[in-house]
């Protein structure tokens, strides 16, 4: 019974000094607050600048998709007709699964790019703009599959423009 009584003296005695120390507030100091929003401006900075990068990137590669682009429908012409040796036929069919190839990897940086922003909680909201450029990009590698190279060009510039749409949102 002393055991009893002791036990429930020293419950009564220690529990004002337990829910004291359970209702203290915290409040966030200024000092971590302005490097908390430092780190969130440092990390939307950062993607921006990665999809400045990918702007760069594909703006590079339709330039001299154009070109290339033109070449092989000149080839293609001339084999219809029978008209290309088969060196130039050789050379084409190189060029091509060059161009299938550069797609396919302006495709994966889209894919990480996406993928980045939907992981990064200060870059999510930005997410839903960038959504589906790794899906246009999908269309210009099936594009290219079929040999239609201005039209996979057509459909990069339609990423671009879903990108800068992106980069304008983050400024």
């Amino acid at each position: 019974m002393q055991r009893i009584l002791a036990l429930l003296i020293a419950t009564v005695v220690l529990f004002p000094i337990t829910s004291l120390a359970q209702t203290r507030k915290r409040t966030a100091s200024k000092a971590s607050t302005a490097t908390t929003t430092a780190n969130v401006s440092e990390v939307r900075r950062q993607g921006a600048m990665r999809v400045c990068e990918q702007i760069k990137t594909l703006t590079r590669f339709i330039y001299l998709l154009g070109g290339v682009a033109k070449g092989l429908e000149g080839v293609d012409d001339a084999a219809r007709r029978n008209e290309a040796s088969a060196a130039i036929l050789e050379q084409a069919k190189n060029n091509k699964a060059t161009v299938r190839s550069s797609i396919q990897s302006v495709r994966e940086g889209l894919d990480k790019l996406e993928i980045d922003f939907r992981a990064t909680p200060e870059l999510q909201r930005y997410y839903i703009k960038l959504a589906g450029v790794a899906a246009g990009a999908a269309k210009a590698e099936e594009l290219a599959a079929a040999n239609q190279f201005d039209k996979a060009g057509r459909t990069l510039l339609d990423v671009i423009n879903r990108l800068t749409d992106v980069l304008l949102e983050m400024r």
